[in-house]
């Protein structure tokens, strides 16, 4: 990401109209290694591999904002690491995460680790600390940065289902947890931002929040979500959550969210009524079925749906629906970007 797309980035949170709607993509190692042809291991270990595919991906497609872009991460492993959970690494896939705690009851009593010092986290900081300035010397910016959200941290420690299992059983052990994990999202983005020079964003991904009913998304998962927006009064805030349930959307503004990302099941349309005018989103193509599947005409055909289906290019950023998938083509992607831009 360079500055002037940055800069498109926060004139978007900010709800102003641009002359052209922007087309972003949420990347990261699921995508670019496999696009590249190199090892995951390599990629996410190596500093000069994982520069040379952000620059690569960069000159590829200028046209095109990368989030959080120069993003500096080990799938999902990173926060679960630090609370003892498995982790696997393989060269041709993210790691797999297993979870460290058979239920609630033996979570109890769970301390917050330090992502300074716990797990695989100080090592992405030392990571950052060292490609930051050659990042910078190529003429790009690392302004956001990302963590996973507090319910999808607390799935990887007991599993989803059993996690799940908890909030209805046992809610306030579920509390206990969710108290701890949030307090880990928090400081993990804090550590991140300081080991940057320059943050003005973050993005928290939490799919889990999208698997609870209205009640229960109100008790176990807005509290927390919000504590972690409302510790970055200053910052962009741009939230993911790709599941198909849009219980959580009319309570959307209430984080202090500027940006949302959500899944292509549901219409543009109904999105936009029920999250309101203020949020800028960011979809709504099928990312799998179309983006990485499709041909250039039926990605252009989708785009140019998302863009009618939305009351202008005001509070729209043209991306995805959801992350960019494993084997995404590079035309298909030239092909968004070209709709985009198309009378």
């Amino acid at each position: 990401m360079n500055r002037t797309q940055w800069d498109t980035i926060a004139r978007c949170a900010r709800g102003e109209e641009l002359a052209e709607t922007p087309v972003a993509l949420i990347v990261d190692s699921p995508w670019i290694p496999g696009h590249l042809g190199i090892s995951t291991i390599d990629y996410m270990t190596l500093p000069d591999a994982w520069l040379r595919s952000n620059l690569a991906i960069e000159a590829a497609f200028p046209e095109v904002i990368f989030l959080p872009g120069f993003w500096a991460e080990m799938g999902m492993a990173a926060e679960p690491s630090a609370f003892g959970c498995r982790v696997s690494f393989s060269a041709g896939k993210t790691p797999a995460v297993r979870p460290a705690f058979a239920d609630l009851d033996a979570a109890r009593g769970l301390q917050a680790p330090d992502p300074r010092t716990d797990g695989l986290m100080p090592l992405i900081l030392a990571f950052y600390r060292h490609v930051e300035p050659r990042v910078r010397d190529a003429g790009h910016v690392i302004p956001m940065v990302a963590a996973r959200g507090p319910l999808t941290l607390a799935a990887h420690l007991l599993g989803v289902t059993n996690f799940l299992l908890g909030v209805k059983l046992d809610a306030a052990a579920a509390h206990a947890l969710l108290a701890v994990t949030t307090t880990v999202v928090r400081t993990w983005l804090e550590a991140q931002a300081e080991a940057l020079s320059d943050v003005r964003g973050i993005l928290v991904l939490d799919d889990i929040a999208g698997f609870l009913s209205p009640e229960d998304y109100e008790e176990f998962a807005h509290p927390y979500l919000k504590a972690v927006f409302d510790a970055f009064p200053d910052a962009v805030k741009m939230f993911h959550n790709d599941t198909n349930n849009p219980a959580s959307y009319r309570r959307l503004p209430d984080l202090g969210i500027q940006l949302f990302n959500f899944t292509h099941l549901q219409p543009m349309a109904k999105v936009r009524e029920l999250v309101g005018p203020s949020l800028c989103l960011v979809g709504n193509v099928p990312p799998l079925e179309v983006l990485a599947k499709g041909d250039p005409a039926l990605v252009a055909a989708k785009a140019r749906e998302c863009l009618q289906s939305h009351p202008g290019r005001r509070g729209l950023m043209l991306s995805a629906g959801g992350g960019t998938s494993p084997g995404t083509p590079a035309d298909n992607i030239r092909a968004l970007a070209q709709a985009a831009r198309a009378p």
